[in-house]
């Protein structure tokens, strides 16, 4: 998927350049749609970066997406109706995000090809190298970028 068409995409990439988790990223390029300002969409989403807490299960961005599509999409309300219709979106979210970044896994640590030993709640540090063996800035350019399908 070209991303560079996408302001929410340039938006993400932006936001995760200057430090901010890969969940972050996603969200808080998407505040203003949401009725949040940024400051709120990167507190909500401050813990989902690196798998959900750096403990690399599902993959942060997609996490972020995943809270966009709910805030714009969902009906909020209870019932069995509402939730099918929201885990529908939530499923062709995922797997849109499996087939665009080609891996067949929407799980940090594999989409990293990491062994998933390194789950210290210590970030990584930010070094050129960091940049250039990652692929959180463009996996949080999609995430923002294919919510724009589902919203």
């Amino acid at each position: 998927m070209d991303t560079s068409r996408s302001e929410y995409a340039q938006r993400a990439k932006a936001l995760f350049y200057k430090g901010y988790n890969c969940s972050q990223a996603v969200v808080g390029a998407w505040a203003e749609q949401m009725g949040l300002t940024e400051d709120c969409a990167l507190k909500l989403a401050a813990g989902f970066g690196g798998g959900i807490g750096r403990m690399r299960e599902v993959c942060g961005a997609l996490c972020g997406a995943v809270m966009i599509v709910g805030m714009l999409r969902s009906s909020g309300q209870a019932g069995a109706e509402p939730k099918r219709e929201m885990y529908e979106i939530v499923q062709q979210l995922a797997a849109r995000f499996k087939e665009k970044n080609g891996a067949d896994t929407i799980i940090c640590r594999e989409l990293l090809g990491l062994d998933g030993r390194d789950t210290s709640p210590k970030p990584a540090a930010r070094t050129e190298e960091y940049y250039k063996k990652r692929p959180c800035p463009e996996l949080a350019a999609l995430a923002a970028a294919l919510v724009e399908e589902f919203v």
